[in-house]
């Protein structure tokens, strides 16, 4: 979510009425108004505008916890995204790019793998029509360092097996519905990891790496590294059909809900 802070509790520093903000919060931001603890909330970059503040924070601290944190993503490595189109998909990509890591996108449809290119993907694979082992070969030789993954499902094994030694599998989320079961005796033929990526976790529990974190994406972004993908902007009221395409995966990129508030700003 983003917009301007009415007021403040008691014993709140940092942030006063006026300021423009964006912010992450477990439910409730489908609302003209919300209220959320200052921990999760940061200061809008400038030159940034509600609608990208509001797919910004979340989208790109999950895909900085997982790639920079958690991954240990290092120039020069091979970076496989699942489910690359999405939101988190294309915060990937780009903060790939950022550490100069080496991006391959996989998406559904080739319309959603020209997205991924537009954000700096070096390569693409249509995982519905190609085979995706023989694709990374293709692209990367022996494997990939990283895969980002977000999908689940039926492609979490075939990225797994195409891991590099000491390769790390980031578990991030579960789009496709359903929970893959891993052969584990892969983590040890392979020498690799499967890290978890627990963003809610990581904000409750760590603020001052969530902050220090969140300068660091403001100067990727004013040096126009990072670029968020929005793709629709709808009233608030059409949140239900919103959810349902996403569930279906039917968006590309994010799609920003707009309360109507007579002109006024969000807040």
């Amino acid at each position: 979510m983003a917009g301007v802070v009415k007021s403040v509790g008691t014993g709140v520093t940092g942030f006063t009425p006026g300021d423009r903000v964006m912010g992450i919060t477990t439910y409730g931001a489908f609302a003209e108004e919300v209220k959320v603890p200052a921990s999760r909330l940061a200061r809008v970059p400038p030159g940034m505008d509600f609608d990208v503040a509001s797919a910004f924070l979340l989208t790109y601290t999950t895909s900085d916890l997982a790639l920079v944190d958690r991954g240990s993503l290092v120039a020069g490595e091979w970076l496989l995204v699942l489910g690359a189109s999405g939101g988190v998909g294309i915060a990937a990509i780009e903060i790939g790019r950022a550490v100069g890591a080496r991006v391959i996108a996989c998406a559904s449809s080739d319309d959603k793998l020209a997205l991924c290119r537009e954000h700096g993907a070096d390569a693409t694979i249509n995982y519905v029509s190609e085979d995706v082992r023989e694709r990374i070969r293709a692209i990367a030789g022996d494997g990939v360092d990283v895969v980002y993954d977000a999908v689940g499902g039926e492609y979490t094994e075939p990225a797994l097996r195409s891991l590099r030694w000491r390769g790390r599998l980031l578990v991030v989320g579960f789009a496709a519905g359903e929970i893959p079961k891993i052969p584990i005796n892969l983590a040890l033929l392979k020498g690799c990891s499967i890290v978890g990526v627990n963003v809610g976790g990581y904000v409750e529990r760590e603020p001052a790496r969530f902050a220090q974190r969140i300068e660091q994406m403001g100067r990727w972004y004013a040096e126009g590294k990072l670029r968020p993908a929005v793709s629709e902007t709808l009233p608030l009221e059409q949140a239900p059909d919103a959810m349902g395409r996403m569930a279906a995966r039917q968006t590309k990129g994010k799609i920003v809900l707009v309360p109507e508030l007579g002109g006024q700003t969000p807040v």
